[in-house]
């Protein structure tokens, strides 16, 4: 079967290859580095190394180590960090990808892009997959950021409200909030969970939290049905945070 039908990207098969190579250089390397690391482990011929892609002219091996960068970057085992150097993050250091593991990588990413443009009707993960090959065949990763990298409010927004509350707890915990407490299996009247946070060695602060997972305008209604329940409820708490990915009026 060929790698249009299949959605076969052949640059899935680098993921585990680039971070062995930035594992042998301490974590960090420049993409040309990285390329000559890989060419010479894997024995790569210089014809190899020097194609280029007939509709483009784009060199095509470090393009396809380019995207599979960009999707390391994207699952958190690398870093986006300074242009121009290739990082490996804590995740990274910890991670090994066959090619079994990287292909699952790459069709995960696929479902997330799949269901950001809304063809989950009338399209397949994997008929999505050789769109997304075919795009990527000709281009570098930097020409087509708009159309393929979900933003971080998409992300956000495609969450389930689970999802988003587990979240705002771990949101709360990086502020030095302790004692989490994530309410939305008993429904507790509106509040989605309860918090402390340690203002000194005496004094505690305690918090309900509600968390809105909105795309416009939180309702001034909904702000003040929070502060009704806060009110009316039957623990005692100093304050309220609403957490949205929307706006307050």
């Amino acid at each position: 079967m060929s790698k249009r039908k299949s959605g076969n990207a052949e640059f899935v098969k680098w993921f585990g290859p680039i971070l062995e190579a930035l594992k042998s250089m301490g974590g960090s390397a420049k993409p040309r580095e990285i390329t000559e690391w890989i060419g010479e482990k894997y024995k790569i011929s210089d014809d190899i190394l020097n194609e280029r892609y007939e509709k483009s002219g784009v060199l095509k091996f470090p393009n396809q180590l380019a995207w599979a960068r960009q999707y390391l970057v994207w699952e958190e085992i690398l870093e986006s960090s300074k242009h121009g150097v290739w990082t490996l993050s804590s995740k990274g250091w910890n991670t090994n990808l066959n090619e079994n593991q990287s292909r699952e990588l790459f069709l995960k990413w696929v479902k997330i892009f799949q269901e950001l443009k809304d063809n989950k009707d009338n399209d397949s993960i994997e008929n999505e997959s050789v769109k997304i090959v075919q795009i990527q065949e000709d281009n570098p990763p930097d020409t087509l950021k708009s159309s393929l990298k979900p933003t971080l409010l998409e992300v956000l927004q495609n969450l389930s409200p689970v999802g988003f509350e587990q979240l705002c707890g771990r949101l709360l915990r990086e502020y030095d909030f302790e004692n989490i407490e994530i309410t939305q299996k008993s429904h507790d009247g509106g509040i989605d969970g309860y918090a402390n946070l340690k203002l000194n060695a005496f004094l505690n602060l305690s918090v309900f939290f509600q968390c809105k997972r909105y795309q416009g305008t939180v309702p001034t209604e909904k702000v003040q049905a929070f502060i009704g329940v806060m009110e009316t409820n039957k623990r005692s708490v100093e304050k309220g945070i609403l957490i949205t990915t929307g706006t307050f009026a």
